[in-house]
């Protein structure tokens, strides 16, 4: 059986809210080396989970969606994500400790 391949699309928002936590961790936490890190661990985990995305467990939200969530959790933060046809759309990256119910 062929695997199915996926094809990776990155919405402005994600690219938005990750580039606000790494500018906060290396300007106001003072930690630039911790922030680089920090990205290199996001696009990691996104480049490992693209290979089988529909293999865990969708997140539940309590809004209606039309598509499945999914969350990738990375150090205090989670990556959410749809998958549509053959595409991982990552939407948005959220501080785990915010109350999810309120977001997404």
């Amino acid at each position: 059986m062929e695997e199915k391949r996926y094809e990776l699309r990155i919405l402005p928002l994600f690219e938005e809210k990750l580039q606000e936590t790494a500018d906060y961790i290396a300007f106001r936490l003072r930690n630039p080396i911790a922030a680089e890190d920090f990205v290199d661990a996001v696009e990691a985990a996104i480049l490992e989970r693209l290979k089988a995305p529909e293999a865990f467990e969708p997140y539940r939200s309590k809004k209606d969606r039309k598509y499945v969530y999914y969350a990738i959790p990375v150090k205090n933060y989670l990556v959410f994500y749809v998958v549509i046809g053959h595409v991982m759309e990552v939407r948005t990256l959220v501080y785990g400790r915010r109350d999810l119910t309120k977001i997404i």
